[in-house]
């Protein structure tokens, strides 16, 4: 077990011990080291602005980012064009810009994975594994569900603490309506919406639907079985069916005014959700998952979320059928097992 270590810590704090990240007891001067990989996405900013704030209370006041990895990828524009512009922008708040990810993993505590493309998160997080170090993972967990089911299944490999997730969910107006309800009783069904661009190198609803969809898993929880998707250019509608007869629906705005939220149903009557609550929600569990490596978020519920939206894919190839969760996940996990060959033997 790696020893507590004594660094001086930054932004004006006094020297102080650092608790073995993910383990309970946490006190007052506990601060923890944190990593970034991946500087091509505004969150890099916002989340940095939230931990590294001075008057940060709470669980927030107990982590600071201290290095970053730009990573980037050449073949998504928004990636590209921005990691430059994000990386000068950590620097001149003070943060480490180191050239690889080994040489960030020497110098924290705990990682933030970051990168705006899901494709290489795989093979970004399998060295934070093999660390020990626990690291949130940005949405999209990755670009593929095969990709997806190998981090969960290395993540337990090496006995890794992980959790991924968009800021939707920890929004306090959609939250609440995770367990039952006050007014609207026990939920039934709910239907979510936000905007749905397309990128070309993720499953459609990866890129950015992700987010309505973790809105409608929040409410609901796990348990789909089945997948049903409408598609036209301007918007998708997804229909899942859960085990237990609820029904929950996903609305891909691509036309339009967009948004996010639901409209939420329950025994004794329904209501509009709440909407986007903004990055600190997000950033505080991430901090207490860092203090005490409990996840905030069930991960197999984060592997079917993923299997929903690969399920609404595969609706669209075969024509707006059915498509059952359940195939989806063995196709995937056949891949799965290739990719963790390819990625995780001894020569890597």
């Amino acid at each position: 077990m790696r020893r507590p270590l004594l660094i001086v810590i930054l932004f004006g704090l006094t020297t102080a011990p650092i608790a073995e990240a993910g383990k309970p007891g946490v006190n007052k001067k506990t601060v923890l080291r944190a990593g970034i990989i991946g500087l091509d996405t505004s969150h890099v900013i916002a989340f940095t602005k939230v931990l590294n704030d001075k008057n940060a209370k709470g669980p927030l006041a107990h982590v600071r980012v201290v290095a970053g990895y730009p990573g980037g990828s050449k073949d998504i524009p928004s990636s590209a064009n921005r990691v430059d512009r994000f990386t000068k922008q950590l620097k001149d708040m003070g943060i480490q810009i180191v050239d690889s990810i080994p040489e960030l993993l020497k110098r924290v505590d705990v990682v933030l994975l970051e990168s705006v493309d899901g494709r290489p998160h795989l093979k970004q997080v399998i060295p934070v594994f093999k660390s020990g170090k626990p690291v949130f993972i940005d949405k999209p967990l990755a670009g593929s569900l095969a990709d997806a089911i190998a981090i969960q299944r290395l993540a337990k490999k090496y006995k890794a603490k992980w959790f991924t997730s968009s800021s939707l969910r920890f929004s306090p107006g959609i939250l609440a309506y995770r367990k039952k309800h006050p007014k609207l009783g026990k939920i039934t069904g709910a239907s979510a919406w936000s905007p749905c661009p397309i990128e070309k190198t993720h499953p459609d609803l990866f890129w950015y639907g992700v987010h309505g969809v973790e809105t409608l898993y929040t409410i609901m929880g796990k348990g789909c079985i089945s997948v049903t998707r409408i598609n036209q250019p301007g918007v998708d509608l997804v229909v899942g069916t859960w085990s237990d007869g609820r029904i929950g629906t996903f609305r891909g705005i691509r036309s339009g005014k967009a948004g996010y939220g639901a409209m939420v149903f329950g025994q004794k009557g329904f209501e509009r959700s709440g909407g986007y609550g903004g990055y600190k929600p997000l950033v505080t569990e991430i901090a207490k998952f860092f203090l005490t490596g409990n996840s905030p978020v069930d991960n197999d519920e984060s592997i079917e979320l993923f299997a929903f939206m690969e399920a609404a894919d595969e609706s669209k190839r075969r024509g707006g059928v059915p498509v059952k969760i359940a195939d989806v996940l063995k196709k995937a996990q056949k891949a799965a097992s290739a990719r963790i060959r390819k990625l995780d033997s001894p020569a890597n």
